[in-house]
């Protein structure tokens, strides 16, 4: 069913019918959710009875996926139809621009805090592992190229604070998505005087139009993925014969079809490519509402199918990389040669100097010519990066 067959005489022509009907059925649940608030409302200015709100909400529980039918426009028409006749009395006070803003917002909420749990598992997988190589050695890079020894340890926490952004950027979008657009109508609110929603949207056109929180939700995901795609070209590169820092857990990498003795990283190889997509998202939602004319147009019905991918590519991810990191078995001796270069503790002896009161430039340069001819020979190592078990156990409080 459509809910303005009233204004036109025939049916729409199957082609047409076939790009206009929306594919939504992921919204069902949040749809269910807010037209259960609208139906109180109805109830509280007297436009449902008790037995009729009752009944509603009975309707609404038993309402699953495979009730939506092909002949339904979108969900939100199919809830209207399988409602009844009570069905026929729901829409009053509201429009379907704010009852779809209304299930969206509820939606990109509940796949803010999905993507809190998962992103909160996979941290908790790192720190494990970060807890467990606190003092293992490991040479620190720039360029690529061997720069300075560190801990593995102390690297691995380097993802958590990226993640733990990611984790700061979800949780804004879920608190923009929070605030609720029912009351809006089409654009212009109604002339039934019905109880504003909790936490209702200022104003009624600002409430049908925005996507705001939609582009929130994208870009907390395009980002996440950009920090996903550095940790998954790591777990590559450590996990080469080149590397050797790392081998392969057997249940999180494949084979391959036609040599038999590989071993292939594709969970962090597609996790880096999926960074790709997610900022595609992003920017074709940003592309959509460009220049788009207030209120309401049927432009948005594109805002939904890359927020439902993000929310299933984030939860896949995130799933994926805490099995492959949870069985990564890291090479302690390997980890540790590759930081036993003396060259690596060339800033320490600089900064010896510098500490015996030589000027910086020219403890560079005498440490430099050393290297040059060969001569240069590393001070004791020092502490440089602190206490790192202290540093993964604040972590673990903060993710706790």
């Amino acid at each position: 069913m459509t809910l303005w067959a009233g204004r036109v005489g025939t049916g729409l022509a199957p082609e047409v019918w076939a790009f206009l009907r929306a594919q939504d059925d992921e919204l069902l649940p949040y749809d269910v959710e807010g037209t259960l608030i609208h139906a109180r409302r109805l109830e509280a200015a007297g436009f449902l009875t008790a037995d009729e709100l009752r009944e509603v909400k009975e309707r609404l529980a038993a309402i699953t996926v495979d009730d939506i039918d092909d002949a339904d426009e979108d969900v939100h028409s199919a809830i209207e139809r399988l409602l009844g006749d009570v069905g026929r009395k729901i829409h009053a006070g509201r429009s379907r621009n704010d009852q779809v803003a209304a299930a969206f917002r509820l939606y990109v909420g509940a796949a803010c805090a999905e993507a809190d749990t998962a992103l909160t598992g996979f941290v908790h997988a790192v720190l494990a592992r970060a807890a467990d190589e606190a003092t293992t050695a490991m040479p620190g890079y720039t360029h690529l190229q061997r720069a300075q020894p560190v801990t593995l340890g102390h690297h691995l926490l380097a993802w958590v604070e990226m993640l733990e952004r990611d984790r700061a950027r979800f949780a804004f979008a879920a608190g923009q998505a929070a605030p609720s657009p029912l009351g809006a109508g089409a654009l212009a609110g109604s002339t039934l005087p019905i109880p504003p929603p909790p936490n209702q949207l200022r104003n009624s056109i600002d409430a049908v139009a925005d996507r705001d929180f939609a582009l929130d939700y994208l870009y907390a995901a395009a980002v996440l993925f950009t920090h996903l795609s550095r940790v998954g070209e790591e777990l590559v590169l450590w996990t080469t014969s080149e590397f050797g820092f790392a081998r392969l857990p057997e249940e999180a990498a494949t084979g391959s079809s036609i040599m038999p003795q590989k071993l292939n990283p594709d969970v962090a190889e597609l996790a880096r490519g999926k960074a790709g997509t997610a900022i595609g998202r992003l920017t074709g939602l940003l592309a959509t509402v460009k220049s788009l004319a207030l209120a309401y147009d049927r432009d948005l019905q594109e805002d939904k199918p890359p927020v439902f991918a993000a929310r299933k590519d984030v939860a896949g991810a995130l799933g994926a990389l805490t099995v492959l990191v949870t069985g990564l078995a890291f090479d302690r001796e390997r980890l540790t040669a590759a930081s036993s270069d003396p060259l690596l503790r060339a800033t320490d002896a600089a900064e010896a100097l510098v500490a015996e009161g030589v000027p910086f430039r020219d403890a560079h340069e005498q440490v430099a010519a050393q290297v040059r001819a060969g001569t240069f020979e590393a001070p004791p190592a020092g502490n440089r990066l602190g206490d790192v078990t202290n540093a993964v156990a604040a972590a673990k409080e903060r993710w706790s």
